[in-house]
This record gives structure tokens, sequence and C-alpha cells, in this order.
């Protein structure tokens, strides 16, 4: 008699269909990736980034029928391959049609235009009234400033040549030339509570220079906020108990933060890998860089700093740390073979070559920490154990370190700096602003120009123009007049600030100073000035707009644009497609200002590339009162184009190379670089390395 199969085998023919009908699902999804197949490798294709090999790498063109749109509906997040931007949550790059189909063919939507016939992505018709009520009140106090500057130089001419001898005195930031260098300066915790927690250390530090902080850190609280807490499944909220200190330059502009030269973030309880962690940092117009992370593991020999490890070992939970990561009540192993000998019993053996000590800040437990500046870097002690080591970074120096502060869960009770440089520590190749004669703008040619660069500054960035000027400026094409740069400045709400720009423009010549006062709201009022100087002074074939603190390799850039295929409607750039508004925080856009949930295709503002006929479309519009303005300038460039392309087709070349959030290998635009990373990124280009400083 044949035996039956038991409940755990499997006879053979249940076997032969489980076979046959995992081959016709296997059939059936080859048949579906086979009718899906041009929506699901059109992605790749259309986004792929331009390269330097070949003519068909160098750009990419979106043909399309005239007055029809020429941006395809397939949609990639390239989150995996750039940072988040600033103006939304994600963003994918303009794609390629295909030439052989139009679109129609291809079943893909067509994007909404910009005015005409459908408005509805245009901002509302309140929000339009309001930028240009603000724009029109920045313009009649802009009027009334100017007049202050010109009577102010009429009316005194020895005032005009003062300010002219004061040029390579100016400074981005407040002048110190009373201020007195202490040696020492001794802060308490009342002291500081009056400040907001930040010490002024009037002249900097200097190698050998040290601060020390006395305070205890505050007892772990309930944490709420969904920018800190990563909760995991059923609990309400998180324990956190953490602080900071900072080295802090002074501040460069209203409005904007001081950069962190140094940022040390002790993690008590721990963030997500749920360890107590030391993290330290910088941050430059609010960029941070990469972070070092200290978690216990002794990093190392080679990437010692002075000698020191970046990071020292403590001993971790699963070696008998505290369970919450605060290490309350640490022990130390007592040294010498036969003192307390019974106590040293219950201390855990040290790692070889390690230290036998906890995390080394505890809740509610009174520490020392002390932050020494030397020779390759910062060395942060607590109670008189070295914990890490941080490298200097390029742009981040000792003297502009003029300021300490501390925030967080901690009570402070002094703050003291030792050390300290008895004089400000000034070298002419640092100054803000030089009078050379290399520096000053060569004058415009008699005829056309292949490019023109329009550079966005506010008005008391002088280190940043003359790290510019400096730089790369100095390119060839620049000097040679066949490329044109300049900035374009709005009036500041301070009449000596006004006054000191008039100086500056006046030496140099490569400044162009706009009659309103200057908003962020109202950049893009500096983007039409822009498209009207390329086209009416210059006769400009292609216009390049990028900020004051980007660096631009300009013969890349021209070479390039020379390479291209001539067409009209050229719009290059690191470009955005299915892009986001943010509904919140700093770049937050109201529903009034923009009710769409998608921003049209635009390329990221600290660098792109249109034609002369895209920007003669713009001033056209102005002229007959029908330009749109949007408060982003990058964002507003994008609907222009998108209204550019209903009448005529625009291509479309989408690099990343245009790096909108610091700089890569190969960078064409590397965007939030500080003076002296700039002047550290063009003494590289010079000995023909495109390579950035602190890769961010």
């Amino acid at each position: 008699m044949r035996k039956s199969p038991s409940r755990w085998e499997v006879a053979p023919w249940s076997r032969l269909r489980i076979i046959r009908v995992m081959l016709g699902v296997v059939g059936l999804c080859l048949i579906a990736m086979t009718l899906e197949a041009p929506n699901l490798f059109q992605p790749r294709a259309q986004l792929k980034a331009v390269g330097a090999s070949t003519q068909q790498e160098l750009r990419e063109e979106i043909p399309a029928k005239p007055r029809r749109a020429l941006i395809d509906g397939a949609k990639e997040d390239l989150s995996s391959t750039r940072s988040p931007q600033h103006h939304g949550s994600s963003s994918s790059g303009p794609s390629s049609s295909s030439k052989n189909h139009p679109q129609e063919e291809q079943g893909l939507p067509k994007p909404r235009p910009v005015g005409g016939e459908e408005e509805r992505s245009s901002p509302p018709a309140s929000s339009a009234t309001a930028l240009l009520h603000a724009a029109r009140a920045a313009r009649v106090a802009g009027a009334k400033m100017w007049q202050l500057v010109e009577s102010n130089f009429a009316a005194s001419p020895a005032a005009a040549k003062q300010h002219s001898s004061n040029l390579t005195t100016l400074a981005s930031s407040p002048p110190r030339k009373n201020s007195q260098c202490p040696q020492v300066v001794i802060v308490s915790g009342d002291e500081l509570r009056g400040t907001a927690n930040v010490a002024v250390i009037p002249c900097g530090l200097a190698s050998g220079s040290s601060v020390t902080l006395v305070a205890r850190p505050l007892k772990a609280h309930p944490e709420n906020s969904p920018h800190i807490r990563m909760l995991p499944d059923g609990q309400s909220d998180v324990m956190v108990s953490q602080f900071m200190v900072e080295l802090r330059g002074l501040k460069l502009v209203n409005g904007e933060d001081p950069p962190r030269i140094l940022h040390v973030n002790p993690r008590l309880r721990g963030d997500w890998s749920g360890k107590p962690v030391i993290e330290m940092n910088t941050c430059y117009r609010g960029q941070w860089g990469a972070a070092l992370r200290c978690e216990g593991w002794l990093s190392p020999d080679e990437e010692a700093v002075d000698g020191l490890p970046r990071c020292e070992n403590w001993l971790r939970e699963e070696e008998g740390s505290s369970s919450k990561g605060s290490s309350s009540n640490a022990a130390t192993r007592i040294p010498g073979k036969n003192a307390n000998t019974w106590l040293n019993t219950w201390i855990p053996e040290p790692e070889k070559g390690g230290l036998d000590w906890r995390y080394p800040f505890a809740e509610e437990r009174l520490f020392v920490l002390t932050i020494r500046a030397g020779w390759e870097g910062y060395h942060v002690s607590v109670d008189g154990r070295h914990i890490t080591s941080f490298p200097y970074r390029t742009g981040f120096i000792l003297e502009e370190a003029t300021g300490f502060a501390i925030g967080g869960d901690v009570e402070v009770r002094s703050v003291v700096a030792t050390g300290l440089p008895s004089s400000h520590s000034v070298v002419s190749s640092d100054l803000p602003l030089e009078e050379s004669e290399q520096y000053k703008a060569p004058p415009l040619p008699g005829g056309s120009v292949h490019l023109f660069i329009g550079i966005l500054s506010a008005s008391n960035h002088f280190a940043e123009r003359m790290a510019v000027r400096k730089t790369w400026m100095q390119s060839t094409s620049i000097r040679s007049s066949l490329v044109i740069a300049r900035f374009f400045v709005a009036l500041h709400s301070d009449l000596e600030i006004n006054l000191q720009v008039r100086e500056e423009a006046e030496y140099f010549g490569d400044m162009v100073i706009l009659p309103f006062i200057d908003h962020y709201d109202l950049v893009v009022l500096k983007t039409v000035a822009i498209c009207e100087y390329a086209v009416r002074n210059v006769s400009a074939k292609n216009v390049m707009k990028t900020d004051d603190d980007t660096f631009v390799r300009v013969e890349t850039i021209a070479n390039l644009l020379k390479n291209t295929k001539k067409a009209p409607g050229l719009y290059m750039g690191n470009i955005n497609q299915f892009h986001r508004p943010l509904r919140e925080g700093k770049w937050a856009v109201t529903y009034e200002e923009w009710p769409e949930e998608e921003y049209p295709p635009y390329a990221n503002g600290p660098g792109y590339v249109i034609s002369s006929d895209i920007a003669e479309f713009i001033l056209q519009q102005q002229n007959n009162h029908t330009l749109r303005l949007f408060k982003m300038e990058d964002v507003s460039m994008g609907m222009w184009v998108v209204q550019f392309n209903l009448a005529q087709a625009v291509h479309y070349v989408h690099n990343l190379k245009f790096c909108q959030w610091g700089c890569v290998e190969d960078y064409y635009t590397a965007h939030y670089q500080s003076p002296r990373q700039m002047l550290c990124m063009w003494d590289k280009l010079q000995k023909g390395d495109a390579q950035c400083c602190n890769m961010r």
C-alpha cells in the first residue's frame, strides 16, 4: 500500500504544481516589465549627469514642438546623489524626451505654464501684489538713502577722501581699532546669562590659547521635538540631556549666524545611536561640514592630531558603563600594585592600551572642560583627561574665534580664557579690501562677449567680494575681457556701509549698485538687473548668475558653453524637477505665496546659465509689466523659462557639478565657500587640481 505524504512532506505532484505556478508568476512579471520598460528605464537615461568626455555627454536637450511643454513627466528622486535643497524636500533633474517620439505619444503630462492660458502655477495676485508693494517701498527708501550718500560726499570732499583711504581697513565685522587685547578673560556664570551665554574674546585665539568651562549638565528631560527625537513604536517621548560649546566668529551680516569655528556637542543620553556620544563640527552660513563623532572607540594612529588621538576610548554599555549612557558615579581604577587592591577588584579591567574610565559627562555632576589650541588642531580635555582632538579646517582660523558660546542642558559656573594674543594678528593677504591695480576690473570690450557673470552680493560682504577678486576673477578670460563679471549690490539701511560701498565701487569698477534697500525677498530684482546689464551693457551671448560665496571655474564653464551645440533657449545648471516648497522653517513658503504643490523645473541659484534670448524675454516681460515675481529668484527664473518655452523650445542642460550644497570633486561651481576656502581652492586650481577645501 502506497504511503501517503505526511504533514511535513510534499508530494511530487505538489512540487510540480508549485514550480509551474512560480514559473507562471515569473512570466507575468516579465510581461509586465516589458510593457513598462520605456517608463522604467527612461529616468536613468534622462537624468544622466553631464560628463566631459564626449560632445553628447556635454549637454542634454529636451526637444518639443513650439508652444508645448518641454519637460516630461518622468520622476526620479535624487536624494541619494545630492543633499536636499533649501526650497523643498525632494528634487530631480530635467530629462530628455525621445527625439523620435513627441511628448503626446509618450503619454507624459504637460507642465503648467506660467501666465497666459493657465495661471495657477504662478503666485496668486495677492502675493505678487504684496511683493510689488515691498519692492516699491524698498525703492523709495533706497532713493532717499542714495540722496544721503551723494549729499554726504558732495558736502564734504574730505570725508570722501577719508573713506577712500580706509579701503584697506574695511572689515566685514564691526571695527576693533579701539579694542584692547587682554591676555586673560574671566566671565562668571551670572555675567554669561546677561550676555546670552556668549563670552567675548576680543582678539581671538592663538596657538597655545585655551578656554576652560566649569559647568554642570542638567538632569535629562522629556523631549518631544520631531527634529530631535527618534521614538520607538509605542513610546510617547524620549529623555534628552545634551549641551554644546562653540568657538564663534563675529557676525558678518545682520540676519546671518556667525561662523561656528568649532562646535562641540556632548549628548549624554545618546542620539540615534542610543549610546552617549561627543560630536564636533564646523558651520559656515548654516552649512555644516562633515561631523567627527566620538562614541567610545579609540581612533587610529594615522588620524592623530599633534600626536593625540582624535577620539579616546571609554567604557561602553556592553563593557559595564551606565545603562542610561550618563555614566553617573563613574569610577577610576586606583593606580599602584598594592593600593586598595580590594577596591580594584570591583572596577573592570581596562582594554589593552586603553583607559579604564567611562563617558566623561554625567547628569548633575560638575565638570571642567578645556579647549586648547594646538599646532594642528583643537584638543579637548575633561577633568584633566584628554577626550578628543579636532584638526583645523581651512576657512576657520584661530584669530576669528572671538566668541565662546554655551547652550543646551547645562548650568554654567564660569569661563576662563588664557594665553590670548596681545595684539591683532593681521596678515596683508587676508585683509578684507586691498588697494591694488591687479584687482581692478578691466575695461568693457567694444563688442559682444561670450559670457557675462552676475554675482549677487550683500552690501557689507566686503571680505567675500575681495576673496572673489583675488581668486576666480583673476581667470584669464576675465582679465582679457572675454568674460565679464560684476557684483550686484543693493543699498544697506546703514549710511556708513553705503558710503564704504560707494568708495569700493569707484575704486574697483566691478560693482553695480541698485537703488533699493536690500532684503531677501527682493533678491529676484537683482536677477532682473543682471539680465538687463548683460543685454544692454555688454551684449552677452550667455548670462550666468552666481553668489559671492560661490567659487566658479570660469575657464571650464566658458569652454563648456563653447562646446555646447549652439541653439536658442539654453538653460544650464543643477536643475530640480518636481520640487516641492517647504511650508515651515527659514525657507518657508505659504500657500498664499505659492498655492501649488510643486515648483516648475528650475536650476539652483548659486550657479546657472541662460542664453541671451531668455534674458531678453525677461526684460520684455518686465517692460510690459507682465513679468511674474516670486521671492525665490531661482524658482522665478524657472517660471520665466517655462513661460519662454510657450513660444520657443528650451534646451535644459542638467549637471550636478554646479554644486549647490557645497563642493564636489571636479566641480564647476562650489557653494558656501568662505573667503579663506576660496583662496585655498584658487591655489589648488592654479596647480591644476580642481579639488575642494573641506569637502562637504
